[in-house]
Parts: structure tokens; C-alpha cells; sequence
């Protein structure tokens, strides 16, 4: 039994960790989007074109299997 709760215990602590880096990287990227948005439109297109290319790797690099 007790070591079912120390198992709970971890999972919870992975899930806040999670959590925080999840609400870090929003953070991040709304930053980035805020300055983004401050930039003359030409620039503005450039940076949010860089941005949709990164976040799509990002999301399509979570489709690969991963083995470990």
C-alpha cells in the first residue's frame, strides 16, 4: 500500500513539474508573439512564419515512436 502512494506521490510531482514547464513555455511564446506583433508586417510575417515552422516540428516530432 505504501508504496502505491509513493507511486501517486511521484506521479503528481511529474505532473506539476509538467505543469510548470507547460505554463513556462506559453509564457515563452506569448512573449515572443507580443514582440512579434511590435515589428513592421514584413518582419512580422518573417518571425511568424519561423515560429508556425518551429511549433510544427515541435508537434510532428511527437509522432515518432520513440524507444528507451
Amino acid at each position: 500500500m505504501d508504496a502505491q502512494r509513493n507511486d501517486d506521490a511521484n506521479h503528481d510531482a511529474g505532473d506539476a513539474a509538467g505543469a510548470s514547464d507547460a505554463a513556462g513555455a506559453e509564457a515563452a511564446l506569448v512573449s515572443r508573439l507580443n514582440l512579434i506583433e511590435d515589428q513592421p508586417l514584413a518582419s512580422r510575417a518573417d518571425a511568424y512564419s519561423q515560429v508556425h515552422d518551429e511549433l510544427r516540428a515541435e508537434l510532428e516530432g511527437g509522432d515518432v515512436q520513440r524507444h528507451g
